[in-house]
């Protein structure tokens, strides 16, 4: 199938290990020119040589930061066709072992990031009456995991982002959605003790997640075949959800 991709712009934050360079390989490998994004300045450099993309190390938890790196990117390559907004997940704990300032750092990072970034990206979208935006979000958006209160509560609040954005944006050619991974081999899924012993025993396919399998979803709904896909939350995770 062709995807639709070759010279299409692309940003990808959270890009320089995991997930995020996951789906920025997708896209290259599809022929968008892409830009990736990471506070790690000697990882992202590393990764950027590596894929033959655009580094921006930044970060973007400082409101407004976002918008900042948008304009910085589409002066570089004249344009952001796909923005992917990959987020790494905020500190773990239950509800009274965090502290409010923790909870407004991860409101920054999780949610008015990819406000910021939307901001930055919307008006050349529409200009051009073409454009994807995906949200990285997680399972536990749907169904809450145990000792991550706070990604248990903001990432629901970017579906909702997605739900109401999507219906404003859709008759300009944008689409938006949100893809959440499952159990997925990530460093984040290892920084939070899971083997695949566990894994094997909640998910119906019996395994993890590789990061390729995410990616080959991520750079769909990225496509131009994918034009009809709007205001979705679509899971990559083995079977592993019981509510959608």
């Amino acid at each position: 199938m062709d995807l639709g991709l070759i010279g299409k712009r692309a940003l990808v934050t959270g890009a320089s290990r995991g997930l995020g360079r996951a789906v920025a390989t997708a896209l290259i490998e599809e022929g968008a020119e892409v830009a990736i994004c990471a506070r790690n300045k000697t990882r992202l450099h590393a990764a950027a040589e590596e894929l033959g993309a655009l580094a921006f190390a930044r970060d973007l938890t400082p409101r407004g930061a976002g918008a900042a790196l948008a304009a910085e990117v589409i002066a570089a390559m004249g344009g952001i066709d796909v923005l992917v907004v990959n987020t790494g997940g905020p500190p773990t704990g239950a509800f009274e072992s965090v502290e409010e300032s923790v909870w407004a750092l991860a409101i920054d990072a999780l949610l008015m990031s990819a406000v910021s970034l939307i901001r930055g990206c919307l008006p050349g979208m529409r200009e051009r009456n073409w454009g994807r935006i995906l949200l990285v979000t997680s399972v536990a958006a749907l169904e809450p995991h145990p000792n991550l209160i706070l990604s248990n509560t903001i990432r629901p609040a970017l579906h909702g982002l997605v739900n109401a954005l999507s219906r404003e944006v859709a008759a300009d050619g944008i689409t938006v959605n949100a893809l959440l991974p499952g159990y997925t081999f990530t460093e984040r899924i290892f920084q939070l003790g899971i083997g695949d012993p566990q894994v094997a025993e909640q998910v119906p396919a019996r395994r993890m997640g590789r990061p390729e399998e995410f990616a080959a979803l991520a750079a769909f709904l990225a496509s131009k075949p994918a034009s009809y896909v709007c205001g979705q939350a679509i899971a990559c995770d083995g079977g592993l959800l019981r509510s959608i």
